[in-house]
Formats: structure tokens, C-alpha cells, sequence
């Protein structure tokens, strides 16, 4: 049946977008603002976005869309105090009121206080189902991997190795399914809401901010023809007990937020997924 709906909605073709070179993989993408290419310390070639007071908000955004697929980004983030600054890499179907997104949102910090990653998915418009997590390391001091997984069953989000979230799929419930969604990497002024709901603001001295890239993989379907997806795991992919493990590890230890426990936010009744298994 999912097939079936999915074949009505829109037909794919199976893209494979792995690239070594930053230089290469960048023309897969328009870009918004302040975009660079240099080196980093290793002479690895490295993508920058960079914000400054005058610049605004820098951005990648794919040339294709996609519906479903695996996606990554080999990240270093703001040096020192980023308090304001968004770091966001997600995908998106627009900016309506009926979009489907999925969100890794990298909230900027004060000097010293951990980097708050938020995910999130929204489908048909109905969002808010925000999972927050204190990074448990530096991530302006190295590289590091950020995947989402996005198939017809579940929505995965991953640190490096590490499964740290699993968004269901119900048939009852809003689920994104159908909509093409471009993919962006971004960096802006979020001091509106960033950094301690707001209280902290973007110090312009500390500025430009530079987030760096130094890999993107995408193994997707791309709006366009038939899709042949599957033969590499993420289209059937689902948590072992291990990676379950993984997610329980860091509920436990770094979730600073779960949608599900915030009956302030829903005082008529939490979403229905939050009673399910």
C-alpha cells in the first residue's frame, strides 16, 4: 500500500552523490551568502559559511530534491562563544504552512556551555516534536558526522557512530511521505531563540562565525524516474537492540527537552505518537 501511494505521489530515480573533494560536491549545491572554499590544517579542501553582521545568513542549498535517503555532513562548528548563532542542516519541502521538514539544528552556545543539538520533523504543517540533546563533546574542536535517515518506516538521527533519535512512522499519524524536500546546510542569527530561549544574543565583536564542511554523502532518491533504492540498507532501516541501546544512552545522559514530557506546551493533551511504542 505504501508503495502503491508513494508510486501515486511521485515517481524517483536513485541518485548516489558520494564525493571526496569539497570542491566537487559543492556543485550540488546554490548557495546563499557568504560561501568559501579553503583548507583546513590537514590541506584536506574544506567549505565554509561564514556570518558576520553585514554578510547575513549563509547557506547551501541542493540543486535536487529528494524523497528519502540517507544524508550527511562532516561538520566542525563555531570556535569559542557562538551564543545566537543556528547552525541548521535539514531537509525541507518549502515554506508553506503544509511543509514536511526534518531539522539537526545546532544551537550556539556561551563559551564553556555545551552546544545544544534539536531535532525535529515536521509533516503536513504538524510540528513541535522536538528532541534536544547537550552535545557530549567539543564540536568546534574536530570534524564530526551528522546523518539523518529518512525512509517509509522511520526517521533516524546520527552523532558519528551513535543513533541518538528514531521518529515512528504510524499509519493514523502525519508522517512525511510524499513531498520532494530539498536539502540545506545553513548558518544565521537565531538570537531571537538560539541560545537559553532567547537570553542570549549574538556578540558581533566575536564575529565572522565560520561553520566548516568537509564532507557531504547522499545516497537518495532524486525527484525524476523510477527508484531502485534499497540495495544499501537505508531504505529498510530500523534499530537493532544495540543502537536502541545507544538512543536510551543518550536520553538518559545529554536530552535536555523531550516533546513528550512538555504538558505546558500541550495543555489539551500530548501528540498521539508520545503514547506509543
Amino acid at each position: 500500500m505504501a508503495r502503491r501511494s508513494l508510486a501515486a505521489a511521485i515517481t524517483v530515480a536513485l541518485a548516489l552523490l558520494q564525493v571526496a573533494s569539497a570542491g566537487s560536491w559543492l556543485r550540488q549545491f546554490t548557495t546563499d551568502g557568504t560561501v568559501r572554499t579553503g583548507y583546513d590544517a590537514s590541506r584536506q579542501k574544506v567549505v565554509t559559511l561564514n556570518l558576520d553582521r553585514s554578510s547575513g545568513a549563509a547557506g547551501l542549498n541542493s540543486k535536487q530534491q529528494f524523497l528519502y535517503g540517507e544524508f550527511s555532513f562532516e561538520m566542525k562548528l563555531i570556535r569559542g562563544n557562538s551564543a545566537g548563532t543556528v547552525t541548521c542542516f535539514y531537509l525541507s519541502s518549502g515554506t508553506d504552512n503544509w511543509r514536511d521538514e526534518i531539522d539537526m539544528e545546532f544551537m550556539g552556545n556561551s563559551s564553556g556551555q555545551p552546544v545544544v543539538l534539536n531535532t525535529n520533523v515536521w509533516a503536513n504543517g504538524d510540528g513541535k516534536k522536538e528532541h534536544q540533546f547537550d552535545l557530549w563533546f567539543d564540536p568546534s574542536a574536530d570534524y564530526h558526522t551528522y546523518t539523518i535517515i529518512w525512509n517509509p518506516t522511520n526517521i533516524l538521527f546520527k552523532v558519528d557512530n551513535v543513533f541518538i533519535r528514531s521518529f515512528k512512522r504510524y499509519a493514523d499519524l502525519a508522517y512525511p511521505s510524499s513531498k520532494p524536500m530539498t536539502l540545506h546546510a545553513t548558518l544565521w542569527d537565531g538570537s531571537y531563540w538560539a541560545t537559553e530561549k532567547g537570553k542570549v544574543p549574538i556578540d558581533w565583536n566575536n564575529a565572522p562565525f565560520v561553520v566548516s564542511y568537509r564532507s557531504f554523502y547522499a545516497n537518495a532518491c532524486v525527484a525524476g524516474g523510477a527508484c531502485h533504492a534499497g540495495r544499501d540498507g537505508w531504505m529498510s532501516k530500523r534499530l537493532d537492540a544495540a543502537e536502541w541501546g545507544t538512543v536510551r544512552w543518550a536520553e538518559r545522559n545529554y536530552m535536555r527537552y523531550n516533546y513528550c514530557t512538555d504538558g505546558w506546551r500541550f495543555p489539551n493533551g500530548l501528540p498521539a505518537e508520545c503514547s506509543r511504542k
